[in-house]
């Protein structure tokens, strides 16, 4: 049975991961008869409130926010190594770009969380298959830009545009389809990147690509 590998966020689509995108890809992972296991970084970031949409001044920790997805199975990224799974998957969220990589802070000049360059570096490396959903695909971006990879954050034009200065290029995708590098073993798809979505669009897009990841794994 084939292993896939979840790096999630946080919890929440402000500072965390988005919930519907990682539920869509837990759940797409085992309709197609795979298994799954989740990480996330143990560092304390700071927290906003989903109510209002401002910072409430507070800090949560990215791993025990995204155990309450995981319902508690989850592991530090310390712990994930290549050698141990057929592929790779990181839910979006504006967690993934904050917390997994500072794209959301400081665009195409960002720089990966070391542990997650270590991550992708041995997947990469290992021609194991890599899903990124939502933005996360900047981190394939600054991972892998240098390489000319292909992916697609949607059709927002001024993401795209600092996701190009990387070296990636872009696709506009809608948000029920997803992207295919098929020499980089990259798939994306933008779900929430449009955010007036309906949810079973976005489990449409979500599960196009983790379909094709298992394919490809």
């Amino acid at each position: 049975m084939k292993q896939v590998a979840v790096i999630l966020s946080g919890c929440g689509f402000l500072d965390g991961a988005e919930i519907t995108e990682a539920i869509s890809t837990l759940v797409a992972i085992g309709q197609n008869g795979a298994e799954y296991k989740v990480f996330a970084p143990d560092k304390d970031v700071s927290e906003t409130n989903h109510l209002t949409q401002n910072s409430t001044g507070k800090q949560r920790n990215v791993m025990q926010e995204a155990a309450r997805i995981a319902r508690g199975d989850i592991q530090a990224l310390e712990i994930l190594k290549a050698l141990d799974f057929d592929a790779l998957a990181f839910p979006g969220g504006f967690g993934a770009a904050l917390h997994l990589c500072n794209f959301g802070e400081k665009g195409s000049a960002g720089d990966i969380d070391p542990q997650v360059a270590r991550i992708i570096k041995e997947f990469h490396e290992s021609q194991k298959p890599i899903a990124a959903i939502c933005i996360a695909p900047a981190i394939m971006a600054l991972a892998l830009g240098n390489k000319g990879v292909n992916l697609t954050i949607g059709d927002d034009v001024g993401t795209a545009t600092e996701i190009e200065k990387t070296g990636a290029k872009h696709q506009n995708c809608m948000v029920e389809k997803f992207v295919v590098d098929p020499d980089q073993k990259i798939i994306s798809t933008p779900a929430y990147m449009y955010g007036t979505a309906k949810p079973h669009q976005i489990f449409e897009g979500v599960s196009g690509a983790i379909t094709e990841l298992l394919k490809m794994a």
